[in-house]
């Protein structure tokens, strides 16, 4: 199976419940911030700028368990700045299992072998590492040497250990397909358990900075597209993590709307909003969020900054809860799950 069965049980049954109980919006990802401190400045993005004024601050234990219970969501994607250096981050993912939610710890991998102690193998923990290309190139998207080699150990390191490993590449106006396709041959050798997909993600903080630099890595819709047909053969010889119905949007073969509220972001100043790219207000709880965010003024044709965005945690959401759905839709999916 793509993913274990523990996840795909909860998941079903989380939303099976949602909608027996009439829910017209609810969220099935909380992507949790911690904190924004990071390790790296990488090119593309757009925390450790937008937050430079808070990139010491971070949530305590405490805080972060209170948004886990009150997104209620199965899956629980810890990211920041770097997970891996907030000091009590083994406490927080134990935190988290024990209300049964399934974690993706996403990492730039440095410090896993570091921190590798603090963890226990289950099935419902990955390590999720962010590798854009192989060893030169992502060395240059991450501004420092050294980071491909030491990501690569700690994969290495985490596997010997029992863990579940996955890692999330971001395709750029200037990826090279062909590298891409070396890359994932080379993690599937290093029996690496799937592989997630997400065009640039268009940050403003990133394109109000650099805006020369913005123009040179993000791409327009039209842009995606055409890289995602380019890379459809590539994309289905390896073990895709990022679900068909998503990855045929990327390629211009069905439209999806914008479900961003699937994926709600908690970090440092609250609950963000509208999503996790776009900030118009931190709301101090997630039933402000959820109630209180004009949802209907958000989403491509609607408002401008949307207009390039296809990004996976605003349209993974739509595919997982049938919006848009097609006939054969629900067949696809649980033949991909079981592949």
């Amino acid at each position: 199976m793509r993913f274990p069965l523990s996840l795909t049980t909860t998941m079903v049954g989380y939303m099976a419940r949602k909608k027996l109980s009439g829910e017209k919006r609810y969220p099935l990802v909380l992507m949790l911030e911690p904190l924004h401190a990071c390790n790296l400045t990488c090119t593309g993005c757009g925390r450790i700028r937008e937050y430079s004024q808070t990139i010491k601050d971070k949530l305590t234990v405490e805080e972060c368990l209170q948004a886990v219970d009150e997104a209620g969501t199965p899956i629980v994607s810890i990211c920041g700045g770097e997970p891996m250096i907030y000091s009590e981050i083994g406490s927080l993912v134990r935190g988290i299992l024990k209300r049964r939610k399934h974690i993706y710890l996403c990492t730039n991998g440095m410090f896993i072998k570091k921190r590798l102690h603090e963890f226990r193998p289950t099935s419902r923990f990955f390590f999720n590492v962010h590798l854009d290309g192989l060893e030169e190139t992502h060395d240059l998207a991450v501004e420092r040497k050294g980071v491909f080699k030491a990501a690569v150990e700690g994969i290495v390191a985490a596997k010997r250990a029992g863990f579940l490993v996955c890692t999330n590449t971001t395709i750029y106006k200037e990826t090279n397909l062909d590298e891409i396709d070396q890359l994932f041959a080379y993690l599937t050798k290093l029996n690496v358990d799937g592989f997630m997909l997400s065009p640039a993600y268009g940050y403003t903080a990133v394109q109000e900075t650099n805006p020369k630099g913005a123009a040179e890595i993000f791409m327009t819709r039209e842009d995606i597209r055409a890289k995602f047909q380019e890379a459809e053969k590539l994309l289905y010889k390896y073990r895709m993590m990022s679900s068909p119905i998503y990855l045929e949007f990327l390629s211009g073969k069905r439209e999806l709307t914008c479900t961003a509220w699937g994926n709600p972001t908690r970090n440092v100043k609250g609950w963000k909003g509208p999503c996790y790219l776009i900030t118009d207000e931190h709301h101090q709880t997630f039933d402000d969020f959820m109630e209180n965010t004009n949802w209907d003024n958000y989403g491509y044709g609607k408002d401008p900054r949307c207009e390039n965005c296809m990004v996976h945690c605003g349209y993974e959401p739509s595919a997982a809860l049938g919006v848009n759905k097609r006939m054969g839709d629900s067949l696809k999916m649980l033949m991909w799950q079981l592949s």
